[in-house]
């Protein structure tokens, strides 16, 4: 005979309950008994220690830097010598002097002052006595210009060598001693200017003055045509 089966949940869940009852009492017990084995270390841990000053303290000293002065060279002067074609007598060799202030890379002036002998050679060949009381008269002009840069680039000599440069117009006023006569001068004109170095530049220019003159029994405005080459120091 096979044994009788006992009521549904009622013989088997007892135990069971039972069963985990008892673990989890003894899991309290554990923990509690950790609990009170840890707890006297942790009361006795030292604080947090502060972190250790550094061995060596820099001292640094503060030094007054200056600002180094480099040369604007916006200056410049140089000397110039051509030929000057004055109109009804020819041209003649000139020379002078100029003085310049760049103002910005694009915009600059310049004071000129120049000399030349002109002579009336050939109206001796037609009138007696010719026109000057002598056979020469000097020609003397101071000018004041503005001028332009309007291309910039590198002028090469050879495969090798290249060197700056820039090209630039200019016009501006003045005035003309010639002949016991100051006359009221214009001028406009463009050149050339190639830069050897920082310091040191060959200018080459042409310009044309127009002032009045009455030597010849009526006056007219004249054109002389300029064109000379010089050497300009920057500074």
């Amino acid at each position: 005979m096979q044994p009788e089966e006992p009521p549904f949940g009622l013989s088997l869940s007892k135990p069971r309950r039972a069963l985990r009852q008892a673990q989890g009492e003894r899991r309290r017990w554990l923990a509690a008994c950790l609990l009170a084995a840890t707890a006297p270390a942790l009361a006795q841990a030292p604080p947090t220690a502060a972190p250790p000053e550094p061995v060596v303290v820099p001292q640094v000293e503060r030094r007054t830097l200056r600002t180094p002065s480099y040369p604007s060279r916006d200056f410049a002067i140089g000397l110039y010598g051509g030929t000057y074609g004055t109109q009804n007598f020819g041209a003649s060799g000139v020379g002078g002097v100029r003085l310049g202030y760049h103002i910005t890379e694009d915009f600059f002036v310049d004071a000129t002052l120049g000399q030349t002998k002109v002579s009336d050679e050939v109206f001796r060949q037609v009138l007696p006595g010719g026109v000057f009381a002598q056979g020469t008269q000097n020609l003397r002009y101071y000018a004041v210009s503005a001028g332009w840069n309007l291309l910039t680039g590198e002028a090469y000599f050879g495969t090798r060598t290249a060197k700056a440069f820039q090209s630039y117009i200019v016009a501006g006023i003045g005035s003309t001693d010639f002949a016991g006569q100051r006359k009221q001068t214009y001028h406009v004109g463009m050149g050339r200017r190639v830069l050897l170095n920082d310091r040191v530049a060959v200018q080459f220019d042409s310009r044309s003055q127009t002032f009045p003159l009455d030597l010849l029994g009526k006056q007219q405005d004249t054109i002389n045509l300029e064109f000379t080459t010089g050497l300009t120091v920057y500074f």
